[in-house]
Protein backbone atom coordinates (compact mmCIF):
# COMPACT_ATOMS: atom_id res chain seq x y z
CA UNK A 1 0.00 0.00 0.00
CA UNK A 2 1.46 3.23 -1.30
CA UNK A 3 -0.13 6.25 -0.84
CA UNK A 4 1.45 8.41 -3.72
CA UNK A 5 0.61 7.65 -6.82
CA UNK A 6 3.20 9.50 -8.69
CA UNK A 7 5.75 12.14 -8.12
CA UNK A 8 7.27 14.98 -9.93
CA UNK A 9 10.74 15.83 -8.53
CA UNK A 10 9.31 16.46 -5.02
CA UNK A 11 6.00 17.47 -5.82
CA UNK A 12 3.59 14.10 -4.88
CA UNK A 13 0.40 13.21 -5.58
CA UNK A 14 -1.81 10.98 -3.46
CA UNK A 15 -4.26 8.41 -4.25
CA UNK A 16 -6.43 9.68 -1.75
CA UNK A 17 -7.20 13.04 -3.98
CA UNK A 18 -7.46 11.16 -7.14
CA UNK A 19 -9.96 8.82 -5.86
CA UNK A 20 -11.86 11.65 -4.57
CA UNK A 21 -11.54 14.03 -7.76
CA UNK A 22 -12.32 10.86 -9.90
CA UNK A 23 -15.81 10.18 -8.01
CA UNK A 24 -16.52 14.37 -7.92
CA UNK A 25 -15.55 14.31 -11.72
CA UNK A 26 -17.67 11.36 -12.75
CA UNK A 27 -20.77 12.93 -10.66
CA UNK A 28 -20.63 15.99 -12.15
CA UNK A 29 -20.92 14.50 -15.00
CA UNK A 30 -23.94 12.41 -14.51
CA UNK A 31 -25.51 16.06 -12.67
CA UNK A 32 -25.07 17.67 -15.89
CA UNK A 33 -26.55 15.52 -18.16
CA UNK A 34 -29.50 15.27 -15.78
CA UNK A 35 -29.56 18.89 -15.86
CA UNK A 36 -29.97 18.70 -19.80
CA UNK A 37 -32.78 16.27 -19.22
CA UNK A 38 -34.23 18.12 -17.02
CA UNK A 39 -34.21 21.61 -18.97
CA UNK A 40 -31.99 23.39 -16.14
CA UNK A 41 -29.24 25.79 -17.00
CA UNK A 42 -26.39 24.03 -17.66
CA UNK A 43 -23.81 26.64 -17.59
CA UNK A 44 -25.32 27.54 -13.95
CA UNK A 45 -25.16 24.31 -12.80
CA UNK A 46 -21.75 23.63 -14.12
CA UNK A 47 -20.26 26.88 -12.00
CA UNK A 48 -21.74 25.94 -8.87
CA UNK A 49 -20.36 22.63 -9.11
CA UNK A 50 -17.27 24.60 -9.37
CA UNK A 51 -17.38 27.12 -6.31
CA UNK A 52 -19.12 24.09 -4.11
CA UNK A 53 -15.94 21.97 -4.77
CA UNK A 54 -13.75 25.08 -3.94
CA UNK A 55 -15.25 25.62 -1.16
CA UNK A 56 -16.17 22.30 -0.11
CA UNK A 57 -12.55 21.81 0.43
CA UNK A 58 -12.47 24.92 2.51
CA UNK A 59 -15.52 23.65 4.93
CA UNK A 60 -14.25 20.48 4.87
CA UNK A 61 -10.43 21.45 6.49
CA UNK A 62 -12.39 24.36 8.83
CA UNK A 63 -14.31 21.65 10.63
CA UNK A 64 -11.79 18.99 10.99
CA UNK A 65 -9.74 21.94 12.05
CA UNK A 66 -12.46 22.85 14.24
CA UNK A 67 -12.77 19.64 15.55
CA UNK A 68 -9.24 18.79 16.30
CA UNK A 69 -7.86 21.44 17.88
CA UNK A 70 -5.83 18.99 19.83
CA UNK A 71 -3.31 18.21 16.85
CA UNK A 72 -2.68 21.77 16.33
CA UNK A 73 -1.25 22.40 19.76
CA UNK A 74 1.89 23.83 20.41
CA UNK A 75 1.78 25.72 17.67
CA UNK A 76 1.76 29.65 16.56
CA UNK A 77 1.98 32.31 14.20
CA UNK A 78 2.94 31.12 10.71
CA UNK A 79 4.09 27.78 11.72
CA UNK A 80 0.11 27.33 12.58
CA UNK A 81 -1.45 29.01 10.31
CA UNK A 82 1.07 27.34 7.24
CA UNK A 83 -0.53 23.85 9.50
CA UNK A 84 -4.15 24.80 9.25
CA UNK A 85 -4.25 25.36 5.92
CA UNK A 86 -1.86 22.18 4.83
CA UNK A 87 -4.34 20.09 3.41
CA UNK A 88 -1.34 17.90 1.84
CA UNK A 89 -1.03 16.34 5.39
CA UNK A 90 -4.39 15.02 5.51
CA UNK A 91 -7.33 15.78 7.82
CA UNK A 92 -10.65 17.02 6.23
CA UNK A 93 -14.24 16.42 7.23
CA UNK A 94 -17.22 14.82 5.06
CA UNK A 95 -19.97 16.85 6.86
CA UNK A 96 -17.83 20.27 6.58
CA UNK A 97 -17.29 19.75 2.97
CA UNK A 98 -21.30 18.59 2.50
CA UNK A 99 -22.18 21.94 4.70
CA UNK A 100 -20.15 24.24 2.70
CA UNK A 101 -20.94 23.38 -1.12
CA UNK A 102 -24.99 23.32 0.33
CA UNK A 103 -24.48 26.72 1.06
CA UNK A 104 -23.14 27.54 -2.74
CA UNK A 105 -25.96 26.30 -3.51
CA UNK A 106 -27.70 28.33 -0.86
CA UNK A 107 -25.88 31.53 -2.14
CA UNK A 108 -26.74 30.40 -6.09
CA UNK A 109 -30.64 29.92 -5.50
CA UNK A 110 -31.04 33.48 -3.83
CA UNK A 111 -28.93 35.38 -6.13
CA UNK A 112 -30.22 33.62 -9.42
CA UNK A 113 -33.86 32.93 -7.53
CA UNK A 114 -33.79 29.24 -8.32
CA UNK A 115 -35.70 25.94 -7.31
CA UNK A 116 -32.97 24.81 -4.78
CA UNK A 117 -34.10 21.63 -4.59
CA UNK A 118 -34.24 21.03 -8.47
CA UNK A 119 -30.63 21.77 -8.51
CA UNK A 120 -29.44 20.17 -5.11
CA UNK A 121 -30.47 16.78 -6.44
CA UNK A 122 -28.38 17.11 -9.18
CA UNK A 123 -25.29 17.41 -6.78
CA UNK A 124 -26.53 13.65 -5.06
CA UNK A 125 -24.92 11.35 -7.76
CA UNK A 126 -21.36 12.70 -7.40
CA UNK A 127 -21.40 12.41 -3.20
CA UNK A 128 -21.40 8.36 -2.93
CA UNK A 129 -18.89 8.36 -5.79
CA UNK A 130 -16.55 10.81 -3.81
CA UNK A 131 -17.13 8.38 -0.99
CA UNK A 132 -16.29 5.53 -2.18
CA UNK A 133 -13.15 7.07 -3.63
CA UNK A 134 -11.84 8.68 -0.36
CA UNK A 135 -12.24 5.73 1.45
CA UNK A 136 -10.32 3.55 -1.40
CA UNK A 137 -7.41 6.27 -0.48
CA UNK A 138 -7.64 6.16 2.65
CA UNK A 139 -6.92 1.99 2.48
CA UNK A 140 -4.01 3.04 -0.30
CA UNK A 141 -2.78 5.22 2.54
CA UNK A 142 -2.32 2.34 4.92
CA UNK A 143 -4.49 2.47 8.21
CA UNK A 144 -5.91 6.03 7.87
CA UNK A 145 -8.85 6.31 9.60
CA UNK A 146 -8.53 3.04 10.82
CA UNK A 147 -11.09 0.48 13.27
CA UNK A 148 -10.86 -0.35 16.77
CA UNK A 149 -8.93 -3.59 17.97
CA UNK A 150 -11.47 -6.53 17.97
CA UNK A 151 -11.49 -10.31 18.93
CA UNK A 152 -14.29 -10.52 16.26
CA UNK A 153 -13.90 -12.97 13.56
CA UNK A 154 -14.19 -9.73 11.13
CA UNK A 155 -11.08 -8.51 12.32
CA UNK A 156 -8.29 -6.94 9.75
CA UNK A 157 -4.67 -7.69 10.35
CA UNK A 158 -2.45 -4.47 8.22
CA UNK A 159 0.04 -5.98 5.90
CA UNK A 160 3.21 -4.95 6.89
CA UNK A 161 3.43 -2.15 4.17
CA UNK A 162 0.45 -0.18 5.65
CA UNK A 163 3.05 1.18 8.62
CA UNK A 164 3.97 3.48 5.74
CA UNK A 165 0.99 5.81 6.62
CA UNK A 166 2.04 6.41 10.35
CA UNK A 167 5.98 6.52 10.07
CA UNK A 168 5.01 9.34 7.67
CA UNK A 169 3.05 10.94 10.37
CA UNK A 170 4.45 9.72 13.71
CA UNK A 171 7.85 11.37 13.57
CA UNK A 172 9.41 14.74 15.27
CA UNK A 173 9.84 15.97 12.10
CA UNK A 174 5.91 15.81 11.31
CA UNK A 175 4.52 19.24 10.47
CA UNK A 176 1.39 18.53 12.94
CA UNK A 177 1.74 17.76 16.69
CA UNK A 178 -0.06 14.29 16.02
CA UNK A 179 1.47 12.84 19.26
CA UNK A 180 -1.71 12.43 20.81
CA UNK A 181 -2.87 10.60 17.49
CA UNK A 182 -0.02 8.66 17.31
CA UNK A 183 0.17 7.39 20.97
CA UNK A 184 -3.97 6.46 20.58
CA UNK A 185 -3.01 4.69 17.16
CA UNK A 186 0.20 2.39 18.54
CA UNK A 187 -1.00 2.08 21.86
CA UNK A 188 -4.55 0.27 20.12
CA UNK A 189 -1.65 -1.84 18.79
CA UNK A 190 -3.55 -1.11 15.52
CA UNK A 191 -0.88 -2.30 13.20
CA UNK A 192 -0.04 -6.00 14.93
CA UNK A 193 -3.66 -6.67 16.09
CA UNK A 194 -6.81 -7.90 14.25
CA UNK A 195 -8.84 -4.47 13.43
CA UNK A 196 -12.58 -3.50 12.18
CA UNK A 197 -11.69 -2.77 8.32
CA UNK A 198 -13.86 0.56 8.54
CA UNK A 199 -12.00 1.68 5.40
CA UNK A 200 -13.80 -1.02 3.56
CA UNK A 201 -16.99 -0.49 5.51
CA UNK A 202 -16.82 3.45 4.14
CA UNK A 203 -16.62 1.91 0.55
CA UNK A 204 -19.39 -0.58 1.52
CA UNK A 205 -21.69 2.81 2.54
CA UNK A 206 -20.57 4.52 -0.74
CA UNK A 207 -22.06 1.84 -3.12
CA UNK A 208 -25.24 1.70 -1.11
CA UNK A 209 -25.43 5.32 -1.18
CA UNK A 210 -24.48 4.83 -5.06
CA UNK A 211 -26.91 2.37 -5.03
CA UNK A 212 -29.83 4.57 -3.23
CA UNK A 213 -29.21 7.38 -5.99
CA UNK A 214 -30.12 5.57 -8.55
CA UNK A 215 -33.68 5.28 -7.31
CA UNK A 216 -34.14 8.54 -5.18
CA UNK A 217 -33.36 10.58 -8.34
CA UNK A 218 -35.94 8.72 -10.16
CA UNK A 219 -38.46 10.85 -7.67
CA UNK A 220 -40.25 13.98 -9.29
CA UNK A 221 -40.67 15.30 -5.94
CA UNK A 222 -37.62 18.27 -5.95
CA UNK A 223 -35.44 17.39 -2.81
CA UNK A 224 -36.56 13.89 -2.45
CA UNK A 225 -33.04 12.77 -3.50
CA UNK A 226 -30.98 15.50 -1.93
CA UNK A 227 -32.69 14.12 1.57
CA UNK A 228 -32.98 11.06 1.09
CA UNK A 229 -28.96 10.90 0.78
CA UNK A 230 -28.56 12.53 4.21
CA UNK A 231 -31.23 10.54 5.90
CA UNK A 232 -29.26 7.21 4.75
CA UNK A 233 -25.46 8.50 4.34
CA UNK A 234 -25.99 9.75 8.59
CA UNK A 235 -27.92 6.28 9.72
CA UNK A 236 -24.78 4.15 7.96
CA UNK A 237 -21.96 6.40 8.93
CA UNK A 238 -23.00 6.92 12.52
CA UNK A 239 -24.47 3.19 12.81
CA UNK A 240 -22.08 1.62 11.41
CA UNK A 241 -18.62 2.97 10.36
CA UNK A 242 -18.41 5.26 12.96
CA UNK A 243 -19.14 2.15 15.77
CA UNK A 244 -16.22 0.66 14.86
CA UNK A 245 -14.19 3.30 13.92
CA UNK A 246 -10.87 4.77 16.39
CA UNK A 247 -11.94 8.03 16.76
CA UNK A 248 -12.38 10.24 20.03
CA UNK A 249 -15.30 9.83 22.21
CA UNK A 250 -16.34 13.39 23.74
CA UNK A 251 -19.52 11.33 25.33
CA UNK A 252 -18.13 8.11 26.60
CA UNK A 253 -21.04 6.22 26.94
CA UNK A 254 -19.95 3.01 25.94
CA UNK A 255 -16.31 1.52 25.22
CA UNK A 256 -15.09 -2.03 24.43
CA UNK A 257 -12.36 -2.82 22.33
CA UNK A 258 -9.47 -5.59 22.57
CA UNK A 259 -8.56 -8.48 21.57
CA UNK A 260 -11.49 -9.90 23.20
CA UNK A 261 -13.81 -7.42 23.07
CA UNK A 262 -15.96 -6.10 19.84
CA UNK A 263 -14.30 -2.88 19.34
CA UNK A 264 -17.25 -0.57 19.87
CA UNK A 265 -16.92 2.50 20.72
CA UNK A 266 -20.02 5.40 21.87
CA UNK A 267 -20.60 8.37 20.85
CA UNK A 268 -18.10 9.60 18.38
CA UNK A 269 -18.55 13.65 17.18
CA UNK A 270 -19.55 12.17 13.70
CA UNK A 271 -22.64 9.82 15.89
CA UNK A 272 -23.75 13.06 17.57
CA UNK A 273 -23.72 15.32 14.82
CA UNK A 274 -25.73 13.05 12.74
CA UNK A 275 -28.73 12.05 15.20
CA UNK A 276 -30.30 15.43 14.58
CA UNK A 277 -30.10 15.49 10.74
CA UNK A 278 -31.56 12.33 10.50
CA UNK A 279 -34.22 13.74 12.75
CA UNK A 280 -34.40 16.49 10.25
CA UNK A 281 -34.30 14.60 7.24
CA UNK A 282 -37.29 12.47 8.04
CA UNK A 283 -39.07 15.54 9.35
CA UNK A 284 -38.32 17.49 5.35
CA UNK A 285 -39.37 14.00 3.67
CA UNK A 286 -42.74 13.82 5.04
CA UNK A 287 -42.85 17.50 4.29
CA UNK A 288 -42.33 17.04 1.03
CA UNK A 289 -44.33 13.94 0.52
CA UNK A 290 -47.28 16.06 2.14
CA UNK A 291 -46.73 19.09 -0.24
CA UNK A 292 -46.12 17.24 -3.22
CA UNK A 293 -48.70 16.96 -6.37
CA UNK A 294 -50.38 14.54 -7.12
CA UNK A 295 -48.17 13.52 -10.39
CA UNK A 296 -44.61 13.86 -8.41
CA UNK A 297 -46.31 11.11 -6.02
CA UNK A 298 -47.70 9.03 -9.03
CA UNK A 299 -44.37 9.56 -10.88
CA UNK A 300 -42.86 8.84 -7.60
CA UNK A 301 -44.27 5.07 -6.95
CA UNK A 302 -44.10 4.27 -10.57
CA UNK A 303 -40.29 4.68 -10.31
Amino acid sequence: MNPVAFQIGSFTVAWYGILITAGILIGSWIGTRLARQRNLDVELFQSMVLWAVLWGVVGARAVFVATSWNLFAGRSGLTLIYDVINVRQGGISIHGGLIAGILVLVYYARQYRLDFYRYADLFVPAVPLGIIGGRVGNIMNGSDTVGRVTGWAVGFHWPAGARAFHDSVCNPATPLNLVSYCQTVVGQQVMTSPVHFTQLYGVIIGVLLAIGTVFWMRSKIPGWAFWQFWLWYSVLRAGWEETFRLNPLPWKVYLSEGLDQPGIGLFTETQLISVPLIVLAIVMLVRLRRVAAPEQILGQKSA
